[in-house]
């Protein structure tokens, strides 16, 4: 399947950076901030994301043994499929 490719004209580039500015206001608005800079980030320990990354790994893996199982019964139905077609044909 093609991917369509967009062009970055200067009118789109506009709408792109209008939209993240809107965005970034409505974030500090939502922590009752009036300036971007008076704003604070949520610190988060690093073993927290660890154990979440390894989890969401784990799970990559897991969905790509299914997917080859997936793809190797996909590949028989197919075989079947046109061993019936041929079948069929050859009857006509």
């Amino acid at each position: 399947m093609a991917k369509r490719v967009r062009r970055i004209t200067p009118k789109f580039l506009k709408k792109i950076i209008i939209d993240e500015a809107r965005k970034l206001r409505l974030e500090t608005l939502e922590q009752g901030k009036d300036d971007v800079e008076s704003t604070t980030a949520d610190e988060v320990e690093a073993d927290e994301f660890a154990d979440t990354l390894e989890k969401e790994i784990d799970f990559i893996k897991a969905l790509k043994i299914k997917e080859a199982r997936l793809v190797k019964n996909l590949k028989k139905i197919r075989e079947r499929k046109n061993k019936m077609r041929r079948r069929i044909q050859r009857r006509i």
